[in-house]
């Protein structure tokens, strides 16, 4: 009788990565949850012995299923594959059941290693056509943000380990929005309040675009003390720690984009556009530049601390044919 393996995980991309990196001697059936409430469903109708769970997921996310297997005692051995990379987040999963964690993009060669190791999968001679990998039509903005959701995990996990944080990861937003959307999305994002921000430029080879980080007015005090500035925060400091965060979460952002896609970017220098100003304020010094557009939204918090900031990604209308010729090489 096959072992019946669920791969649950909101993106379309990635659960084809993971069904396309099984042992294909591996005599299994898979199943496939696209959010945790759907996964644990699966579970109960003895689809998941063993489960390969995603932690950023809408309706329920990978560490609400992993405590409500717990809390029922419910029989499946769970792997979970995250973009979130941060020690805690690896220290967090094991104490709640999991046997282990990959990253994202998944290695095949690790994953059979893993797979071996645990005694879960054994080589075999005779080799099975699978049928059951998912077919579904992978557009741009469900791997847009599959990629996005592992650049958010570089980039938070770089976070995490300069100021001995854990980084709380939404799931990132990919949209392509006109200039009035835009507007409107950066409006809600400070709910009207006053706000601070930082743009850099970036460009490649047929990209370009803008990363823009809006920080919460409230946050400022937490993040002066964990980068250890001793004095009182005045701008000069706050303009210090806008540009020392915007260095970390756009560097390594972008590192991660680039690692994934094959290119290389070039960053300007950061530029602070206001300090403690209405919203509309930070959008009209950018309305020149910003028309149709290609949007990625992270918004990144710290736990145990008032710290919210939110890093925009702004791709030129241009840009979106490379992105799109890119990004098929890993959806096919």
């Amino acid at each position: 009788m096959s072992l019946p393996v669920l791969i649950c995980d909101d993106s379309a991309l990635a659960r084809k990565a993971i069904a396309r990196s099984l042992p294909k001697d591996w005599d299994i059936s898979i199943s496939f949850a696209e959010n945790g409430e759907l996964g644990l469903e699966a579970i109960r109708q003895g689809k998941g012995d063993i489960v390969f769970l995603d932690l950023n997921m809408p309706v329920m996310d990978g560490y609400e299923v992993l405590k409500a297997i717990c809390q029922n005692d419910l029989p499946a051995i769970v792997i979970v594959v995250s973009g979130d990379i941060q020690p805690e987040a690896h220290k967090k999963v094991r104490e709640m059941g999991a046997i282990d964690f990959i990253k994202k993009p998944i290695d095949q060669t690790g994953l059979v290693t893993l797979l071996e190791s645990y005694g879960i999968y054994k080589a075999s001679d005779q080799i099975p056509v699978k049928e059951d990998e998912p077919q579904a039509n992978i557009g741009l903005r469900d791997a847009l943000q599959e990629v996005s959701n592992i650049a958010m995990g570089r980039a938070g996990d770089l976070l995490a380990r300069l100021l001995d944080v854990f980084v709380l990861l939404p799931i990132p937003n990919v949209n392509t929005l006109e200039t009035s959307e835009l507007h409107m999305a950066i409006s809600s994002i400070a709910n009207n309040d006053n706000a601070s921000a930082v743009s850099q430029g970036f460009i490649s080879s047929g990209i370009s675009g803008e990363a823009l980080i809006i920080f919460h007015d409230s946050s400022f005090k937490d993040m002066a003390k964990l980068l250890k500035y001793n004095n009182e925060v005045d701008d000069q400091i706050e303009i210090e720690v806008m540009n020392d965060i915007s260095n970390i979460l756009i560097g390594a952002f972008l590192n991660g984009l680039s690692q994934q896609l094959d290119i290389h970017f070039s960053q300007g220098q950061p530029n602070v556009l206001g300090q403690h100003c209405p919203i509309s304020e930070l959008i009209s010094s950018r309305q020149t530049h910003w028309q149709k557009t290609l949007a990625i939204e992270v918004n990144y918090a710290i736990e145990n601390y008032d710290i919210k900031c939110d890093l925009l990604l702004l791709f030129t209308e241009d840009s979106i044919d490379t992105l799109t010729n890119k990004i098929g090489y890993l959806i096919n």
